[in-house]
């Protein structure tokens, strides 16, 4: 029976092993792609410009370093899924539930959505409801916002080609212009808001609650009707959940 490396396409074999260091590496220069391969630039430059023509890759505005494109976020399995993560996560829910009073969520960004992944719902008699496994437009939510906010510009617009976005309330932000100038405010201040963004009178504030690189970042929600989540509200509530987040037990050795 041969040996099935000797079917192996050089090339495409390259090409699948950078594409799995962006499951690691926020972004990638050339040097490091031939480093981490083993091959020389020339190889590497021309692999990562193969993969940024398919938009498994993207430039940065530099021109010097890559990140992962849109269809290779797109195909990333959700973060949060899993049940070595579902368990940690239990205790963050319950502290972030009882401390608000609110719906709480985790939410993963996947491609120009956001999934929700796990939660609470709070017992409040009008309350937003739980929708684990239910995917909204990333830019009309706060959970979606603050992981947007944690990607580069240039994945951002590779999500986003064109300039307008979909409008999903009269409140949503329609423009891609608009959105990336409230992300650079969300990065300075921490947490994300959305007011009536993503449902008419529901509020939410969003804060990070786990990851390293887009592959695996969660973010912590909590939805309430809009007369219970004003600023000062959503204000108090990004601090509950900071604390909850930091109740989030390291993974088993």
């Amino acid at each position: 029976m041969a040996d099935p490396k000797s079917y192996i396409i050089e090339s495409l074999d390259t090409g699948l092993r950078l594409m799995r260091l962006f499951l690691t590496h926020d972004t990638l220069s050339v040097s490091d792609a031939a480093r981490e391969l083993d091959v020389a630039r020339s190889t590497a430059h021309r692999v990562l410009s193969t993969l940024e023509s398919r938009g498994f890759a993207t430039r940065d505005a530099s021109g010097r370093g890559y990140s992962a494109g849109p269809e290779l976020v797109t195909l990333g399995r959700p973060a949060g899924y899993g049940p070595e993560i579902r368990a940690r996560l239990q205790a963050v829910l319950d502290a972030a539930a009882t401390a608000t009073g609110e719906t709480i969520s985790t939410a993963a960004l996947i491609g120009d959505q956001v999934i929700i992944t796990d939660g609470r719902e709070s017992p409040h008699p009008v309350r937003a409801v739980q929708e684990t496994g239910r995917a909204h437009p990333a830019h009309a939510t706060s959970a979606g916002k603050v992981l947007l906010a944690q990607l580069t510009t240039e994945q951002v617009c590779a999500l986003y080609p064109q300039e307008e976005l979909p409008r999903v309330t009269d409140h949503t932000l329609i423009s891609r212009t608009a959105l990336l100038a409230e992300l650079a405010g969300i990065r300075t201040l921490g947490r994300a808001d959305s007011a009536g963004e993503s449902v008419p009178g529901m509020n939410a504030v969003a804060v990070p609650l786990v990851g390293n690189s887009w592959r695996d970042r969660l973010a912590l929600m909590a939805s309430m009707p809009a007369d219970r989540g004003g600023e000062p509200e959503l204000a108090r509530h990004a601090v509950a959940m900071r604390r909850a987040a930091g109740l989030l037990p390291p993974p088993s050795p």
